[in-house]
């Protein structure tokens, strides 16, 4: 496969376009380090005097407990002094650190909390779904981050919602310098996988024998449009306003709030030294899988964000990358169990969904990749 000269990314990355200067992900990481940030600090702190309220909650933010969310909320607290009802949409993978990390920032930055679990059933069903139709089991995870807390600003009047990451930090759907919208349409293209709610409930009657209905899927749908248009319902990427900088980022929540990074299952640690992607238990498994549609996962996505940061020179990821892609992780296994597949229904729906011109070579003899510390506290279905 062809791979940018600069960042070591393959043709098979989303949206990816090589040219001279390399592709157009390296050089929107470079155009992103160039935006006027006093100016934009400026808009939002405008823009956040607007929704301060005298009651009730300020704004929504959305939480993981990962180092993003983490930051977010403290930054909302502590710099736009902001009241915010803090929303978890808790897919059900959480790790026990991720955990613990959650509890002892909760309590000491000191927010009202909101931790929302879906009905672990419906879960099962959309997950195995998902990966039949798209090779890509998150889409009840991908939906419901998004739009639980979107119904949750609905239903509370509460208009601002703030993220974080902006989606052109990981691909080219929007310029590093637009400020995106979480409207129903960055929705239905980013977050649905083509797949809306109605589709899924007749997908998923047609092969279970418990039938589901649109209302259980729910947490997972966007507000009806005309009343979060009347409502004003304003999302906005934190990440847009102030330089996203990781590093410092999480050096600020170890510093106060004790926050702790974790392995990642089948990343070298060396390539996750800011703890990205820590939360899910499932993170592997689902690196894994892109690793057989694409022929790449986290390990080279790190490490070409590690290159443009200056951490490690190509010549680095390209031996670390041939080293570790395509390793096995342990917790494919528990991924199996859950939605009770076995692994050759497994390989062939990964296999029919290969992007040209990758091809994952059957002979080759793929090592497993080491447990994590943390593994045997995972939940398993066996």
């Amino acid at each position: 496969m062809k791979t940018c000269k600069k960042c070591n990314l393959p043709e098979t990355y989303e949206t990816i376009v090589f040219n001279e200067n390399g592709c157009n992900i390296c050089v929107g990481t470079n155009k992103y380090k160039n935006i006027d940030w006093a100016e934009n600090k400026k808009k939002l702190l405008n823009l956040v005097n607007k929704y301060k309220s005298q009651k009730g909650y300020d704004c929504i933010i959305p939480f993981s407990g990962g180092k993003d969310s983490t930051f977010q909320v403290h930054y909302a607290v502590k710099e736009l002094k902001l009241k915010p009802l803090v929303v978890r949409f808790n897919h059900g993978f959480l790790r026990p650190k991720i955990n613990s990390n959650t509890e002892r920032f909760l309590k000491k930055i000191g927010v009202d909390f909101i931790d929302f679990s879906p009905n672990w059933k419906i879960v099962r069903f959309l997950m195995e779904e998902s990966f039949r139709r798209k090779g890509d089991f998150c889409w009840h995870c991908h939906t419901g981050i998004f739009a639980y807390p979107l119904r949750l600003a609905v239903s509370f009047n509460v208009p601002l919602v703030i993220y974080g990451e902006p989606q052109s930090f990981h691909s080219q759907y929007y310029n590093v310098d637009e400020f995106e919208k979480e409207n129903i349409e960055k929705f239905e293209m980013l977050r649905t996988l083509g797949i809306s709610a109605e589709d899924m409930v007749g997908m998923v009657n047609e092969r279970q024998d418990e039938k589901i209905s649109l209302r259980d899927l729910e947490p997972f749908s966007f507000p009806d449009e005309k009343e979060f248009i009347e409502k004003k319902i304003l999302p906005i990427n934190l990440g847009n306003y102030i330089k996203w900088d990781v590093k410092s980022q999480v050096e600020i929540i170890k510093d106060l709030y004790g926050w702790e990074t974790d392995e990642l299952e089948g990343v070298p640690d060396e390539l996750n030294p800011y703890g990205s992607k820590i939360e899910c238990f499932m993170q592997g498994t689902r690196d894994y899988i892109k690793y057989l549609k694409r022929g790449f996962s986290r390990i080279t996505q790190n490490s070409s964000q590690l290159i443009n940061d200056g951490v490690i020179s190509i010549e680095q990821a390209k031996k670390i990358t041939e080293a570790n892609e395509g390793q096995i992780p342990p917790s494919l296994d528990i991924f199996l169990d859950f939605i009770n597949m076995d692994k050759k229904d497994f390989y062939e729906i990964c296999e029919s969904m290969e992007v040209y011109p990758h091809k994952r070579d059957k002979k080759k003899n793929y090592k497993i990749s080491k447990k994590t510390s943390d593994f045997d506290k995972w939940f398993k279905v066996k």
